[in-house]
C-alpha cells in the first residue's frame, strides 16, 4: 500500500509459446524465468497483492513452489494466441471484486521482460499515484532516431517514417522512446476492455539496460549471460 492506495501485481503467464516451448518456466542458472520477475515483486515494499494469471498446470506449481497465489486456471478463451492482456486483467480484477478484493491501482508485470528491478516497480507506482496518474507505462530511449529509419513502400522507394525534412544536425534531434513492455501501471478505475496498455498516457523512463523482451533463444542466451554477468547490456 502506498498512500492509501490498494496495489495488485498481476503477472501474465500463459502457457503456450511458439518461440520457445513452456518459456515462463525455462531455466536460466537453476530458476525458471518466471522467477525473476516474481522474486522482485517480493522485494518491493509496496505492493499489496501479486497473483499469476496462467492456463498451465506446470506454471501453476512452480507457482505453488515459489508461494505465489494462482487463484485459479485461466479460462481457455483468455489463453489463446489472439486473447488480450487487457481482457485478462479486466477478468482478474472481476473475480477479485466479486470476493470484496477490491484495489486502487493495477501494475502489470510480465516474466519476459526478467530484468527490470524493485526499485523500478515501486517508483513507477509512486510516481503515478504522487501525480494522481490514470496510466503509466515503462519507457526506454531509442538509439535509433525516427528521422532516419525508413520503409520501402510498394514501388520500391524509400519513405520517410516522419514526414518532416531529415536534414537535421543530430545535436537537434529530439529524444524518442520505445514501450519496453517491463512495466504497466493504471488506475483500477480506468480500465476497461478498451483500454490499450501501450497507449498509457505517461511514462515512466528506465535504463535501456531493463530493455530485454525474451521472446527466442537468442534473447535467453543473452539473459543468461547477464545473470552470470558476462556482459551488460
Amino acid at each position: 500500500m502506498y498512500k492509501n492506495k490498494k496495489i495488485l501485481a498481476i503477472v501474465p503467464a500463459r502457457g503456450g509459446s511458439k518461440g520457445i516451448p513452456q518459456k515462463n518456466i525455462y531455466e536460466i542458472e537453476g530458476k525458471p524465468l518466471i522467477q525473476y520477475t516474481l522474486d522482485e515483486i517480493k522485494k518491493s515494499d509496496l505492493i499489496d497483492t501479486c497473483i499469476v494469471s496462467t492456463d498451465c498446470p506446470k506454471i501453476l506449481e512452480v507457482c505453488i513452489d515459489l508461494k505465489v497465489d494462482v487463484p485459479h486456471l485461466r479460462p481457455r478463451n483468455l489463453a489463446t494466441d489472439n486473447a488480450k492482456t487487457i481482457d485478462v486483467i479486466v477478468h482478474e480484477l472481476k473475480l477479485l471484486e466479486s470476493k470484496n478484493q477490491i484495489y486502487d491501482y493495477v501494475i502489470l508485470l510480465q516474466p519476459t521482460q526478467p530484468l527490470r528491478s524493485s526499485i523500478d516497480i515501486d517508483n513507477s507506482i509512486k510516481l503515478a499515484i504522487d501525480k494522481d496518474y490514470d496510466s503509466l507505462v515503462g519507457v526506454s530511449y531509442v538509439k535509433d532516431h525516427p528521422l532516419l529509419i525508413r520503409k520501402i513502400g510498394e514501388e520500391g522507394k524509400l519513405e520517410n517514417l516522419l514526414k518532416v525534412s531529415s536534414t537535421v544536425r543530430r545535436q537537434e534531434f529530439s529524444n524518442y522512446y520505445k514501450i519496453n513492455g517491463a512495466i504497466y501501471v493504471n488506475k483500477v478505475t480506468s480500465l476497461s476492455s478498451d483500454t490499450s496498455l501501450n497507449d498509457n498516457e505517461y511514462p515512466y523512463i528506465m535504463d535501456k539496460y531493463y530493455d530485454l523482451d525474451i521472446d527466442n533463444f537468442s534473447d535467453l542466451e543473452k539473459f543468461k549471460l547477464i545473470v552470470q554477468g558476462k556482459i551488460n547490456i
